[in-house]
């Protein structure tokens, strides 16, 4: 989805203290048509999330993005299969790469609310495959197929932002747990 690259650039942007933003620089930035940006930007305005200025526009509630960006994010699964081990010793066997979900919220920020078995990560899903041959029981990894502003963003972490929509998205009982911690640091960033 397209528009989603738009909402990922708009809220890491935000997280990092950006607020004012052009629609040309956003396309070229993510190599998109003008067009998208705008029509990305519609249900934004719509909603209050951003406001549109004489020169570009400005994210006036982030809160509002955020939960906009978690409802319409659709993290593609690249790759996924099962590995008998605990997640911990998963992510010691990951290539480089980005961890999210669980995994991102522990190991990046420190937030570790509840145990979890199954590890996301945005990387080489080849090299993930490759590392984790294809097998039966219950898939707990999973690579994700990466967005384009995580190159113009140069991240080499998830920010709390992506990690929350990763959460936002799983249906485990834990992921309320953690998204719960999560929300509690992004506010303190975004207010």
């Amino acid at each position: 989805m397209v528009r989603e690259e738009v909402y990922c650039r708009l809220m890491i942007g935000v997280e990092r203290g950006e607020r004012d933003f052009t629609q040309k620089k956003l396309a070229e930035e993510l190599d998109i048509s003008l067009g998208t940006v705008n029509y990305a930007l519609k249900p934004l305005m719509k909603i209050g999330a951003v406001v549109k200025k004489r020169r570009g526009f400005f994210v006036s509630n982030p809160k509002k993005l955020l939960i906009f960006w978690a409802v319409h994010h659709s993290p593609k699964v690249e790759y996924s299969t099962f590995y008998p081990s605990s997640a911990e010793e998963i992510e010691g066997l990951m290539p480089e790469g980005i961890f999210t979900a669980y995994s991102g919220a522990k190991l990046y920020y420190g937030i570790n609310p509840a145990d979890y078995g199954e590890v996301f990560i945005y990387a080489d899903c080849g090299e993930v495959a490759r590392r984790f041959p294809k097998t039966s029981g219950r898939e707990n990894v999973f690579c994700l197929k990466k967005l384009k502003c995580f190159d113009v963003l140069g991240l080499k972490k998830a920010p709390l932002s992506l990690i929350y929509v990763d959460l936002f998205n799983l249906p485990t009982w834990y992921s309320t747990e953690f998204l719960r911690e999560v929300e509690v640091r992004l506010n303190e960033l975004l207010e």
